[in-house]
């Protein structure tokens, strides 16, 4: 490609993006926009301080992710090799339901529909005539994860049940220095220095450089925010306010604390457990396991939540417990002048469904379909906060039904949750469930259908009717119909393999699979 003729550009084109702050927010922010935006003549640099550490325990991610591995020119292969990662199918919840209960979010469908009838409604109808099946038996993700075996999707599957996604697990800090490593690779220039001042135009208001320690003035067009929780540019010099919803999600704490596992990788999948102040999670990678203890701090002490994780630890700890301090909410701003806010200088949500990486993913996305010049529209920075704000209460709502549909007893901040009122469209989601068993989605929905289907099963939250279309079949129509489908199921996952088998096979399989991915 030839090199970029700055005289073609348009006047007032932007020339120069700054990302403050690196980790993994920053460098997913410099390698994507690097990769998007090659050709334009686009310097992009980041300032990230090897003084300064990072939470760095975001180990779970959602499919999509997988997209943006491919935006950036990597196969999975090489992330997972890189990274210690491994393949995850969903997460499993444990006692949210009750103690000893236990249920399945997988990334894929549930059944086929018929007729034009979602397969929920046939599900339901057996239910309701009391000859109720396990939802998750129509899931290939669900089987899979309970057999702890794994494969790759294919363009031809074996039967229509057996199309599902996956994700990933790694470790964060890792995808950081690969992304770091990537990033100066495709000619992202990086400053290690410390920020101690934003300066911004009088006239304005944007920023027009940032000073460091060092003494140095590093200009730009465009800041990308990525500070962490101090939200150095974005709430501390733009004055972009914050948004507490700490009300409807009290959970303020975590401890992290990895260890060793105890045996191979056998389950390709994140556990949520519920605890008596809040839930524990697990996340399996190829050298340990990522433990970790989400919390409310009215209802246990930091002490006591760190002696819960460390009982509960499948073997040694290989490090001293991270705390980490947080409330839920956002930034009302996102993009305030010519900065924006990505990960958690944006804003925060506890990890419940692992989307702290997906509201970074997403917002880059958002940005670059939105690109400004130095200018600045207003209209592109609202249309930008329009979305990011409804993706934010999106996810929100989703983590609050699993506090709001618990059936833990006797638990002053389980008790709390499900007597607490609901979000104005959370409450209207449930209702179209609980009357008909009807899936509402809204605009920018992080989270389809089949996710919301296995919460509502999941917590045996029944609706009183399914749809009256589903009666066109007998129930013994159905029965038979639905025995196909879970024997097709079956027969799908007949084709995976012991997940731990993966993982030995995927060094020489990246060798013959890792082909160069085009950037756009």
């Amino acid at each position: 490609m030839p090199d970029f003729d700055h005289q073609s550009a348009p006047p007032g084109a932007i020339r120069s993006v700054v990302v403050a702050g690196g980790g993994t927010a920053g460098w997913m922010a410099a390698t994507y926009l690097a990769a998007r935006l090659e050709g334009r003549g686009i310097a992009v640099t980041v300032i990230e301080s090897s003084t300064i550490g990072t939470i760095g325990v975001g180990e779970a991610t959602v499919p999509a992710i997988r997209d943006f591995f491919k935006a950036i020119g990597l196969h999975d292969f090489d992330v997972l090799r890189a990274t210690a990662g491994t393949p995850k199918l969903g997460i499993d919840f444990a006692g949210w339901a009750g103690e000893d209960t236990r249920f399945f979010h997988p990334f894929g469908l549930y059944g086929l529909p018929s007729r034009g009838v979602p397969f929920h409604h046939y599900w339901l109808k057996l239910a309701h005539a009391g000859l109720g099946r396990d939802l998750g038996d129509y899931s290939l993700c669900t089987e899979m994860a309970r057999n702890g075996t794994f494969m790759l999707p294919v363009d031809n599957p074996v039967n229509d049940l057996a199309v599902f996604d996956w994700a990933v697990h790694f470790d964060a800090s890792r995808f950081a220095a690969m992304l770091r490593d990537l990033g100066q690779q495709r000619g992202v220039r990086l400053i290690d220095d410390v920020i101690t001042h934003t300066v911004r135009d009088d006239e304005t208001g944007h920023i027009t450089s940032l000073e460091t320690q060092s003494g140095l003035a590093i200009t730009g067009d465009l800041f990308i925010d990525c500070t962490g929780f101090r939200s150095l540019l974005l709430g501390e010099a733009m004055g972009s306010s914050w948004v507490d919803w700490t009300d409807m999600l009290p959970c303020d704490r975590a401890v992290a604390l990895p260890c060793a596992a105890s045996g191979g990788f056998d389950r390709p999948y994140t556990t949520s457990t519920a605890r008596k102040a809040g839930w524990q999670w697990r996340i399996p990678l190829q050298h340990r396991v990522g433990n970790g203890y989400v919390y409310s701090s009215a209802h246990i002490s930091d002490d006591e939540a760190t002696a819960t994780l460390r009982a509960r630890l499948e073997g040694e700890a290989l490090a001293e417990p991270n705390m980490i301090r947080f409330g839920a909410g956002h930034r009302r701003e996102f993009w305030r002048g010519n900065c924006v806010g990505v990960g958690l200088a944006a804003g925060f949500l506890e990890p419940l469904e692992s989307t702290s990486i997906t509201l970074i993913q997403t917002a880059l996305e958002k940005l670059v379909d939105l690109f400004p010049d130095r200018a600045c529209a207003p209209a592109l920075a609202g249309e930008f906060n329009r979305a990011t704000t409804l993706e934010y209460e999106r996810i929100r709502d989703f983590l609050i039904l699993h506090y709001h549909a618990n059936r833990r007893q006797g638990e002053p901040l389980w008790d709390q949750m499900r007597a607490a009122p609901l979000p104005e469209k959370l409450a209207h989601k449930l209702s179209l469930w609980r009357a008909r068993g009807k899936l509402v989605r809204y605009e920018w929905e992080a989270f389809f259908d089949p996710s919301w289907l296995s919460m509502y099963a999941g917590f045996g939250l029944t609706p009183a009717a399914h749809d009256p279309l589903a009666d066109y079949f007998t129930h013994a129509q159905v029965v038979e119909a639905l025995d196909h489908m879970r024997e097709a199921i079956r027969a799908a996952a007949a084709h995976a393999r012991p997940a731990r088998d993966f993982l030995a096979r995927l060094a020489p399989q990246a060798a013959r699979a890792a082909a160069p991915v085009g950037v756009g």
